[in-house]
């Protein structure tokens, strides 16, 4: 019971259940089943790229492209869409490509900060100014209705299984899949070495360039996954409407526990980050305060929330240091 309350998760989960019980009591409205739906519905997106930023974080990496990758995805979504309106194998087709094309775009991200050791956010800025770039001379910042998407696409965005929308079911299964790959998995221990202790992992005989490239690559691979998600959510194709998501996916990754320098992190620790996210933004909106004051307040919970680790982590290792002096 006393390692279960030590744990990060632990504190995180508690002010997510504090949070949600302050706002029933502000509007009952938000502890209903459809809205807690409707949250999860929301963030799905969210979610999903926070799953992967969790790897790149935990192995002291950054990716501030995720956004514009996501987005880049979304238009070739909507051109694949229209060249093949009305053809019943549309679907599938996006199935295949956009994860496909998501991995390609992380691969580049992965081989240039493996290979040529450019730190990650300098190469991930590199690519996120040549994506938003690129995909605004193609789109000329146009936006795609859903009467451009196929018929098939638009049903399957409303399709449910037990009542829940198919889009929460792809975000909690990437979730549960990810997890399975860190825990059981070699790449999912060789990321954990890699974050720990990258020297020692070497000296073990982890390949840290493979570790790299893998975690950029799923990366692309999960903004692929976002991008269908994202194009169903919304049933069309903004290729303005992820300016600034990066920052709102790390933070998501840091409130849910991760060490932003590297070295620790869970997939239930991010869940619960987009949760708590999730639900500070639903309750501010139930709440009827206005928009601006919901972006102030939001980043004033993210940079306490992540000065109090700072504080926390630099407490611990003083402590670490003076037992090994006394020792």
């Amino acid at each position: 019971m006393t390692k279960l309350f030590q744990k990060k998760e632990f504190g995180i989960g508690l002010i997510v259940i504090l949070l949600a019980l302050i706002l029933s009591v502000v509007n009952p409205v938000f502890f209903t089943a459809e809205n807690i739906l409707d949250v999860l519905k929301a963030n799905s997106v969210l979610g999903i790229l926070a799953v992967g930023m969790t790897l790149i974080i935990i192995t002291g990496g950054i990716d501030v492209s995720v956004a514009a990758v996501t987005a880049a995805v979304t238009v070739v979504i909507g051109k694949l869409a229209v060249a093949m309106h009305g053809n019943s194998w549309s679907i599938l087709a996006i199935f295949i490509v956009a994860p496909l094309v998501g991995a390609c775009f992380g691969f580049v991200n992965g081989i240039l900060i493996a290979k040529t050791k450019i730190p990650p956010i300098v190469t991930s800025l590199g690519t996120m100014s040549i994506l938003s770039g690129i995909t605004l001379y193609v789109t000329n910042g146009e936006y795609m209705n859903s009467s451009m998407l196929p018929a098939s696409f638009i049903q399957f965005s409303n399709f449910k299984i037990a009542g829940v929308s198919i889009l929460i079911i792809i975000f909690l299964l990437t979730v549960l899949i990810t997890w399975f790959v860190m825990k059981y998995l070699a790449i999912g221990r060789s990321i954990l070495s890699f974050g720990g202790n990258p020297v020692s992992a070497m000296r073990v005989g982890i390949n840290l360039t493979k570790v790299q490239i893998f975690v950029y690559t799923y990366m692309g691979f999960l903004a692929g996954i976002a991008a269908i998600v994202q194009t169903a959510y919304t049933k069309g194709v903004d290729p303005n409407g992820f300016a600034g998501f990066e920052l709102t996916v790390i933070a998501a990754v840091v409130l849910g526990g991760a060490n932003i320098l590297g070295g620790s992190g869970s997939m239930l620790g991010s869940f619960l980050g987009v949760l708590l996210l999730g639900i500070m933004q639903n309750g501010l909106i139930l709440a009827k305060i206005n928009t601006f004051w919901q972006e102030i307040i939001v980043g004033a919970i993210i940079l306490l929330a992540v000065s109090y680790d700072m504080i926390k982590r630099k407490r611990e290792e003083r402590s670490l240091a003076k037992v090994e002096v006394e020792g």
